[in-house]
């Protein structure tokens, strides 16, 4: 059947719909409670990860003092 045809046969069900009336209803409720809740279990979970995170961008260069020689690892290791 053709696109035009079907469209066609549900032309006269259109007519019938108020337009006023049509609302998502209960199922459109709870897609969007499931994809909130999915939502916040994904936001819940990216925080605790990030919390975990620790880096230094550039790391500090140590502090030595001025005329202290400083210790260089033997070339065997």
């Amino acid at each position: 059947m053709y696109a035009t045809q079907a469209m066609t046969h549900m032309l006269p069900l259109a007519k019938e719909l108020d337009e006023n009336k049509v609302t998502p209803g209960v199922l459109g409720f709870i897609v969007f409670a499931v994809m909130a809740g999915g939502v916040w279990l994904l936001m819940k979970s990216m925080n605790r990860h990030m919390s975990m995170v620790n880096f230094e961008e550039t790391p500090e260069p140590e502090k030595t003092p001025a005329g202290a020689p400083t210790k260089t690892p033997p070339h065997g290791e």
